[in-house]
C-alpha cells in the first residue's frame, strides 16, 4: 500500500470530502479549526508521531457526522473532534490571562517609568515583558481563530507600539504631559477595546 507524504493533508482532505453536505464557510471554519489545533499540538508535543495526533482527533468520518448533525440541528459554532481531544490543554491558561497581559502592559509602563534618563526604568521593562507575554499567549490560545490572533495582536500591540514610539522619536521624549497623556490614553482605549472584542469572540 502506497504511504502518502502528507499524512495531515490526507486527514483534512478526507474531512473535507465526508463534510460535502456542509455549507462551503463552516466547512471551512471546520478544516482551520483542525489544521490549528494539528499544528499547536505538534508545537506542544514535538515528540509526538502525527498519527497520534490525528488518532486522538478521530476518524473523518465521525467527525463529519457530528458536524452534519449539529449543522442540522441548528446549533451555532462549527464543532471539531479537537475540541473534544484537548480538555486538558484548553485548561493550562484561561482566555482571560493573555487579554489582561496585554491591557494591563501600558497601564503599567505609564505608572511605574521613572523616565528615559533612569538606569532601569520598572515600568518600560516590565510593560514590555506583559506585552510580549500577551502576545504570546494570545497566538498559541485555542480559543481564537487565525485571523482574530492576528487583528488582536495588530491592534493591541503593533499600532500602540508603533505610535508611541513614533511619539517618542518626534518630541524627543520632551513633549508636553497633556498630549503625551492623550496620546496613551487613546492607545489604551484601543488596547482595551480590542481585548473586549476577542473576549467576545472567544470560543469556549
Amino acid at each position: 500500500m502506497k504511504t502518502s507524504a502528507d499524512p495531515v493533508r490526507d486527514y483534512l482532505s478526507a474531512v473535507e470530502r465526508e463534510t460535502s453536505g456542509l455549507a462551503a464557510d463552516r466547512r471551512q471554519e471546520l478544516l482551520a479549526d483542525l489544521a490549528e489545533h494539528i499544528e499547536v499540538t505538534r508545537a506542544e508535543q514535538p515528540g509526538a508521531a502525527i498519527g497520534e495526533i490525528l488518532a486522538e482527533l478521530g476518524d473523518p468520518r465521525t467527525i463529519a457526522a457530528t458536524a452534519l448533525a449539529e449543522a442540522g440541528s441548528g446549533v451555532a459554532g462549527v464543532p471539531a473532534r479537537a475540541d473534544l481531544g484537548a480538555p486538558a490543554r484548553r485548561g493550562k491558561v484561561h482566555p482571560l490571562v493573555p487579554l489582561l497581559m496585554l491591557s494591563l502592559s501600558l497601564p503599567f509602563t505609564m505608572v511605574f517609568s521613572i523616565g528615559p534618563d533612569a538606569a532601569f526604568d520598572p515600568g518600560s521593562v516590565f510593560g514590555f515583558l506583559f506585552r510580549v507575554t500577551g502576545m504570546v499567549l494570545l497566538c498559541t490560545s485555542v480559543h481564537w481563530t487565525a485571523v482574530q490572533k492576528t487583528t488582536g495582536v495588530l491592534l493591541s500591540v503593533i499600532v500602540p507600539t508603533t505610535v508611541i514610539v513614533t511619539w517618542n522619536l518626534i518630541s524627543g521624549h520632551q513633549a508636553a504631559e497633556i498630549p503625551a497623556l492623550l496620546a496613551n490614553l487613546g492607545s489604551l482605549a484601543l488596547i482595551a477595546g480590542t481585548a473586549v472584542w476577542l473576549w467576545r469572540v472567544r470560543r469556549a
